[in-house]
């Protein structure tokens, strides 16, 4: 439920719906427009069954929310959500380059990678230290070894940091030294790990599962918002069909959708929604002009060498191609790289 209060309602009239909805025992969230205030409530609204709020100074109606994902959806929160890391900001204007490779293999090949992605403008950097792979025998990531290599790429390129937890014993190794978390595919509905995410208050990068429903990955936004943390960007990244041409199929149409439905910011990783280098500059390019607040691509020396997704992984020469085009794309639609 949501409680809209009239245009220009005074501070002490929201204070007071607020007061007595705590007073309940009810779940309170405020979202300020320019003229509206609407107030969320989280809870057992049975409790207001006896309550008159429409009578309440400065309350202009209660609309009861359809959706199960409350914290997440536009009702709740009619603004779009811009998320801050450091100087960069996610959902605003500027499209955001997340790139880097799958693995962290070595120092010599993450700091080389660090070194070409500033120079070409991105601003985060994405490793996996920890690597959950569909085979045991894999290769599993180097843990703690590879943060450590990733917090030295950023001291020495001041690239934000972005790794993927796999559980929540390396969610706390993680917030050692990441700027950013992932929630991968495989963890989107771990539930224990979303909320773990949710009370740890790091910005959040949560990858749509294999098979979810646009709803299905909205309320795992929900579990990790149901913690207190609003910092959620969310990842296109594929979805498995009848398909096997490709690695996965690329679902566009999730990223307005999910714009239509949240507030959130959508971010696009057409390295796993193809699975094939070729694929990921077309598919960036169509990202972005599907509104896409930035993408998230695999960038390795060597892709032939690579411990993990070479074949989706582009060379230097390749990303250097890529980010002409997508700047092009961004451009035309009023917004910058």
């Amino acid at each position: 439920m949501v409680i809209v209060m009239k245009p220009h309602a005074t501070k002490e009239e929201i204070a007071g719906v607020e007061e007595l909805l705590r007073s309940l025992n009810l779940g309170v969230h405020i979202s300020e427009g320019s003229e509206r205030t609407i107030i969320g409530v989280i809870g057992d609204k049975r409790q207001l069954a006896e309550t008159p709020l429409e009578l309440m100074a400065g309350v202009d109606r209660m609309v009861h929310i359809v959706e199960p994902y409350k914290l997440a959806g536009r009702a709740f929160h009619p603004r779009s959500t811009t998320i801050q890391v450091g100087s960069q900001e996610i959902g605003g204007s500027q499209v955001v380059i997340m790139a880097g490779p799958c693995a962290v293999e070595n120092e010599s090949q993450l700091l080389s990678t660090a070194r070409f992605l500033k120079e070409q403008g991105v601003t985060f950097l994405r490793g996996g230290a920890y690597k959950p792979r569909s085979s045991p025998y894999s290769f599993q990531g180097l843990e703690e070894d590879g943060l450590k290599i990733l917090a030295q790429a950023r001291e020495e390129t001041g690239l934000l940091i972005i790794t993927e937890a796999v559980s929540t014993r390396s969610l706390e190794q993680i917030a050692k030294y990441a700027d950013v978390v992932q929630i991968g595919a495989r963890n989107m509905q771990n539930f224990s790990l979303l909320q773990e995410a949710g009370r740890s208050k790091m910005p959040v990068i949560l990858k749509r599962g294999l098979s979810a429903t646009i709803e299905e990955w909205l309320n795992a936004a929900e579990y990790i918002m149901n913690e207190g943390n609003y910092n959620i960007i969310l990842c296109e990244r594929g979805i498995r069909t009848f398909e096997t041409y490709t690695r996965n199929t690329m679902d566009l149409s999730s990223i307005p959708a999910v714009k239509e439905l949240s507030h959130l910011p959508v971010i696009a990783d057409p390295s796993h929604g193809t699975g094939q280098w070729k694929l990921v500059a077309p598919m960036s390019r169509a990202a972005i002009a599907a509104g896409a607040d930035g993408i998230m691509v695999e960038v390795h020396p060597n892709p032939r060498e690579a411990l993990s997704d070479g074949p989706q992984s582009l060379n230097f020469d390749s990303f250097r191609q890529l980010m002409e085009e997508v700047s092009k794309i961004a451009g035309i639609l009023g917004r910058e790289i």
